[in-house]
């Protein structure tokens, strides 16, 4: 039944605790794990799920997810009948191409919405990485008959220096009776995960009124106002959930990937994470190479030493240099003796010979795009 699913990714999101990591990419478009982007995610899960038409609505900077998404090749998408849809803001009589929120998003891409064949909408946020297939969200939908099902993650409570996410109140049926928004003490444990399954005409219904009363905002205005006039259902995700809301919960996922438990439940469930191919070399150890519980994608060169790293695509180490605890993005250089800890270089930076940069594991030191050091 998920053929009667479309999928909706919110990728204009933005979040300027992310910092140096967005200035020229949405979120959406973050490199994440080695090889992969944040929306890869999304998009796997959905087509693992069944679901073959797909919508992405982008905001800003999206030049970098527009390139790496393409035509959707890669996820089976690029199809003749439905596939990938990119949703590029546009300037009309209704639509100031400048969005005031994800009700005005999904209003100025309503013209998609309604030529969907499929019923249902499933609505994903592109700040979250899990891997699920949402077949069984539907089947609970139906038969539980929601307005809404959300899915949400229960939070240990080891990190909430950033609050920036929605807290659900369930009975023991799980129907939400409660919601808390950016609140630093709430008493709940259950975070949402912004995935959300509506049929279509009440997801239009939604839009339509909001807009009709002046709001913008999809969780506190469409949601939370109406939590007690809108049957919504909450489901559990059991499995990890990293979520982007600042440059610490950026390094520290990037690090939960070096944990086998995590690698197993993200990579390992039988639903393949689908990326952008590029076709490049093995990596190539030197004589001198020293690696430790790192994980190294395709095309990198290391003669150096290297622990507890993430390096990303076409990354040279040289002799002597030596990293630790470091997210070293795309055709990065490491030049000799360098000594680098706790760092996040994003792509085509260049470190020149016998450099230090040392920051720490709770607030590592960002280097932008292109820097020369």
């Amino acid at each position: 039944m998920i053929k009667d699913v479309f999928g909706l990714i919110y990728a204009g999101e933005e979040n300027p605790n992310l910092r140096e990591l967005v200035l020229a990419r949405s979120v959406a478009a973050l490199p994440v794990g080695g090889r992969y982007r944040v929306i890869d995610f999304a998009l796997s899960n959905m087509v693992n799920s069944g679901i073959r038409n797909v919508g992405i609505i982008t905001q800003k900077n999206y030049q970098s997810l527009m390139d790496h998404v393409g035509s959707g090749k890669e996820w089976d998408l690029s199809r003749k009948t439905d596939g990938l849809f990119m949703l590029p803001p546009f300037d009309n009589a209704e639509n100031t191409g400048i969005y005031r929120g994800l009700i005005d998003a999904i209003r100025g891409n309503m013209p998609y919405i309604k030529r969907a064949r499929q019923p249902y909408c499933l609505l994903i946020g592109s700040c979250n990485v899990h891997t699920a297939a949402y077949n069984h969200m539907l089947k609970m939908h139906l038969e539980k008959k929601a307005d809404i099902t959300m899915l949400y993650t229960v939070d240990s409570g080891e990190h909430r220096d950033y609050y920036r996410d929605l807290r659900l109140f369930t009975d023991e049926e799980g129907w939400v009776t409660e919601m808390d928004y950016n609140f630093k003490y709430s008493s709940s444990n259950k975070v949402s995960m912004d995935v959300y399954l509506i049929h279509k005409s009440l997801l239009e219904y939604i839009i339509d009124r909001s807009i009709a009363h002046g709001h913008y905002d999809f969780v506190g205005d469409a949601l939370m106002k109406n939590v007690r006039n809108l049957r919504i259902l909450a489901l559990e995700h059991k499995g990890y959930v990293g979520r982007l809301d600042s440059v610490n919960a950026y390094y520290r996922m990037n690090m939960d990937m070096l944990r086998p438990e995590v690698q197993k439940d993200l990579f390992y469930t039988g639903w393949p994470v689908y990326t952008k191919i590029k076709d490049e070399a093995p990596v190539k150890y030197g004589r001198d190479a020293l690696v430790k519980n790192s994980l190294l994608a395709n095309g990198c060169v290391i003669n150096g030493e290297v622990k507890d790293c993430m390096l990303f695509r076409g990354v040279r180490i040289a002799k002597g240099a030596k990293l630790k605890g470091c997210v070293i993005m795309q055709e990065c250089e490491i030049d000799a003796n360098c000594t680098l800890e706790y760092v996040i270089a994003d792509k085509n930076c260049h470190i020149r010979e016998g450099r230090r940069l040392v920051g720490d594991s709770n607030y590592p030191i960002i280097l932008r795009k292109g820097t020369v050091l």
